[in-house]
């Protein structure tokens, strides 16, 4: 079992048919190329693909997303580590550090 959680809202319905409706319309096209060799070429033709898409984009931002389930888990807060106490370097030991000359 998956832990998937699927969102039934239309505008996830309408974007998850955009892939088989530009398949379907593409094997249309293909079709209509075998069948009536002149007119229905590819070079035609693919104008009506890009129209389809256009149709599905806009069908997809125009939809409800009312019931819109996120897939996204939950953020959890951000806390940050406690501040650690920092001793200042003794002055009995000096520190150094090479190529500064010393």
């Amino acid at each position: 079992m998956s832990n998937h959680v699927h969102c039934n809202c239309q505008r996830c319905t309408t974007r998850g048919l955009r892939g088989p409706v530009i398949i379907v319309t593409v094997g249309v096209l293909f079709l209509l190329q075998e069948m009536r060799e002149g007119f229905f070429d590819f070079s035609n033709t693919y104008p009506v693909i890009i129209i389809v898409i256009g149709l599905m984009s806009l069908a997809g931002a125009l939809a409800s997303s009312e019931g819109h389930v996120s897939s996204a888990p939950p953020m959890q807060p951000v806390v940050p580590p406690a501040p650690s106490v920092q001793h200042p370097p003794s002055s009995a030991t000096p520190t150094t550090y090479s190529g500064q000359g010393q």
